[in-house]
């Protein structure tokens, strides 16, 4: 409910629309294997008269700056991917700030809360809506013991990065600073995989894993609809180039492949992809908002529009039905028959053409068709030319 004495803020509730383009990406987008993705972005401010600006670190800019901090959670599966929930955060400093009378930043019963308090809070929320979902990915900030545990009790698999200067302890169900002393952790040259993790703008995102398993947990504990016997382990990647290291804490039912962690851990880059079409073509840091209310009535709105572009996208393309067998994973033989996925701009293009009645519709289509065909095989002679690098 909106808070009594902020302007307008009885106008119309900005959850109540966040709920439905909740359900409507669900309604479309649904997959029992999908990943729900929790990540953070900034949106960088020149004065301090909007709410939640503060000097704080933004990955975005990569250093600490005057900015606003968005935590997000993107529903991502085979079918596409859209965000689902949203949540500014307040610093400690302006926390206090909302509590006085008379501010404009004040939000309903707001309390200091940091980012992973808020992202247990969107996990809580999608798990009683009965969104479908198998995984939960996050980067560093979120690979901490509140949301292992909640996890872990709704029988929800995990793939959690682990922050470079933290700990892993077998034996504990959370992460603790290291104490004086560096863990090492021996993996033989033989356990290690070279596999990608989703293709990228430069081809296949391919990097060298390894995976430890850690400890054995029986599932019944937590939730008695699931059965059978739950691990838990840690994802190691390698750079290729440069051996740097980054490490997962990961939770999933025994015998679970690696390719599979990997994979899940791989759908992190969709909500960077979502963050920078938001901001490019749907303005989602074009926002001024003095008031708690209005930021998040913007970033619904923002949310909604996203939705039903990645609706339409998946409409445009229809996934390929799920693999059975090894007949069915054999590559197309008319590979000339490919196109690239509908884009965004492509969208907008066509939809211009066809507002201004010059051209025939079947034209349009066709072109558009023809240059989708021709920038397909484009693709495929650069990622080809990258490999015989």
């Amino acid at each position: 409910m909106a808070a009594a004495g902020d302007p307008g803020s009885q106008d119309w509730d900005a959850d109540g629309l966040r709920d439905i383009v909740r359900d409507y990406v669900i309604e479309h987008l649904a997959d029992d294997d999908a990943v729900l993705v929790i990540d953070e972005t900034g949106f960088l401010k020149q004065g301090k008269a909007s709410c939640g600006v503060a000097r704080q670190y933004t990955g975005s800019a990569g250093k600490i700056t005057n900015c606003q901090i968005g935590v997000f959670a993107a529903y991502v599966s085979r079918h596409g991917h859209a965000f689902i929930d949203r949540a500014l955060y307040l610093p400690k400093e302006l926390d206090r700030r909302s509590r006085s009378p008379g501010s404009r930043l004040r939000a309903p019963r707001c309390r200091l809360c940091n980012q992973t308090k808020l992202a247990t809070r969107m996990i809580a929320r999608a798990i009683a809506a009965s969104v479908p979902f198998k995984w939960v990915a996050g980067d560093p900030v979120y690979g901490v013991g509140d949301i292992e545990q909640q996890l872990r009790q709704a029988g929800k698999g995990y793939v959690l990065g682990l922050a470079a200067l933290m700990c892993f302890d077998p034996g504990q169900a959370a992460i603790g600073r290291r104490q004086g002393r560096r863990h090492r952790l021996d993996a033989c040259s033989s356990d290690w995989k070279r596999l990608s993790a989703g293709a990228g703008t430069k081809g296949p995102r391919l990097h060298d894993w390894c995976y430890l398993e850690l400890a054995d947990l029986e599932v019944e504990e937590f939730d008695n609809a699931n059965h059978g016997l739950w691990t838990r382990g840690l994802l190691i990647r390698r750079n290729i180039v440069d051996g740097d290291l980054a490490f997962f804490t990961t939770w999933c039912p025994a015998a679970t492949p690696i390719e599979t962690l990997v994979a899940v851990e791989g759908h992190r880059w969709a909500i960077e992809d979502s963050f920078e079409t938001a901001k490019n073509e749907f303005g989602l840091d074009h926002d001024e908002s003095r008031s708690w209310h209005g930021w998040h009535r913007h970033v619904s709105l923002v949310m909604l529009a996203f939705a039903m572009m990645a609706v339409i996208r998946h409409r445009a393309n229809p996934p390929p039905p799920k693999k059975r067998n090894a007949e069915l994973q054999q590559k197309p033989k008319h590979s000339h028959a490919v196109m690239i996925r509908w884009s965004i701009q492509e969208v907008r293009r066509i939809a211009i053409r066809l507002a201004r009645k010059r051209i025939q519709p079947a034209r349009i289509i066709a072109w558009s068709l023809w240059r989708r065909a021709h920038q397909a095989a484009a693709q495929r002679a650069h990622f080809k030319a990258n490999r015989q690098l």
